[in-house]
């Protein structure tokens, strides 16, 4: 329905998403959580990406391993701090490439009562430098590559009644 926002303030150690989805906030949440959905629209298009665990609950974990065309293995995992259906999801993200540069991730969806979903996602980072860094790994990109694919999920999940 809309392209995907972001905003990068200088001297900031957070980077925001925001996206308007088509669809009610309980089929935004459920692709975003459920982890047979995940794998359809996490990361670019020509990754593969496997759910090795996702604990969807507070207190729970996730682990997700994205494979590029040569089998490259990207590792990313995190801890669920909040899940508040279908409303907030709070978790830390780690790039296992890049040990110890840990992001609390926050994205809240907000219905506006007409069938479509906001969806806002706040990253904050340990420092300006981590924040900095994920901005020129082109994190932009594959961002919005992501909330495209996911676009693409909650319109099939929408039309349909299940996957």
């Amino acid at each position: 329905m809309s392209d995907t926002e972001i905003t990068v303030m200088p001297g900031r150690q957070d980077i925001v998403l925001s996206r308007v989805f088509d669809a009610p906030r309980d089929i935004v949440f459920r692709a975003c959580t459920e982890p047979t959905l995940v794998p359809r629209w996490w990361g670019p298009r020509h990754y593969n990406t496997t759910v090795e665990r996702d604990d969807v609950a507070t207190g729970g974990s996730w682990y997700y391993i994205s494979r590029d065309e040569e089998g490259v293995e990207y590792r990313f995992h995190g801890v669920y701090h909040d899940i508040t259906p279908p409303h907030r999801i709070v978790a830390t993200f780690e790039y296992e490439g890049m040990p110890g540069h840990v992001s609390l991730e926050t994205v809240t969806l907000w219905e506006d009562g007409a069938g479509t979903t906001r969806y806002v996602g706040t990253s904050v980072f340990q420092s300006v430098a981590d924040r900095d860094g994920m901005v020129q790994s082109g994190m932009e990109e594959g961002a919005r590559e992501g909330m495209s694919r996911l676009a693409e999920v909650i319109r099939v999940l929408r039309e349909r009644a299940e996957w």
